[in-house]
């Protein structure tokens, strides 16, 4: 049986999808912010979807909670790692979140704006693990190479984030969990050279634990 292709839906529709979604960086203070809209719309706190033991009943509820935190996001981080194990992805650790790097040839097609066979694959595993572990805030960020028209670069990296949102939000991930941005050829991780050019183009997911 052969791989099933995926098409993104019409663009006029995209806003049907993202309903809920927030179109800002994720910081400490838009998740507190979106916490209230989270909640509304079914999402799970941390402290909800974690086993509490009396360790963690009793004590400093900051290095409790940070304790939990750790452990559930470890569970998270070694889920991603065992399914992503494909060129052009990687899993890391930044403090309690999680980060998921996709090198766009990886998700997307070559010549098309739009996610391919592969990219569909592993962005469907990917929804089914942030499924599992719910109690989370999601940042999906797109980023292009140095490229000499700004305007281009953030169209491009918008897209990309908001194609791999709306790919998910279709696969079970409710949008009142997202932040979507396009950040351009901001934050470069490789060298703005022929091979390093390919590295920047990316997507990055990045997870955070919801409290």
């Amino acid at each position: 049986m052969g791989c099933v292709v995926y098409h993104s839906p019409d663009r006029a529709t995209w806003p049907n999808y993202l309903r809920g979604a927030s179109f800002t960086d994720m910081t400490e203070t838009s998740r507190i912010a979106k916490r209230p809209v989270f909640m509304g719309a079914g999402g799970t706190l941390l402290s909800d979807a974690t086993e509490h033991t009396p360790a963690t009943d009793y004590g400093d509820k900051v290095n409790n909670d940070n304790t939990l935190a750790v452990s559930y996001m470890a569970e998270l981080e070694y889920a991603l790692y065992d399914a992503l194990r494909k060129p052009g992805i990687s899993v890391q650790r930044a403090g309690t979140d999680v980060v998921v790097i996709l090198v766009r040839d990886a998700i997307m097609e070559q010549n098309v704006a739009d996610i391919s066979v592969d990219g569909a694959d592993t962005l469907k595993i990917i929804s089914k693990i942030l499924k599992k572990y719910n109690a989370t805030f999601i940042e999906i960020a797109g980023y292009t190479d140095a490229m000499r028209d700004a305007h281009a670069t953030s169209a491009l990296s918008n897209d990309m984030a908001m194609r791999t949102a709306v790919y998910m939000t279709k696969h079970g991930i409710i949008p009142q969990r997202l932040f979507i941005v396009g950040r351009g050829a901001a934050r470069p991780i490789a060298a703005q050279d022929n091979i390093g050019r390919l590295t920047n183009r990316r997507v990055e997911i990045r997870i955070a634990p919801a409290r």
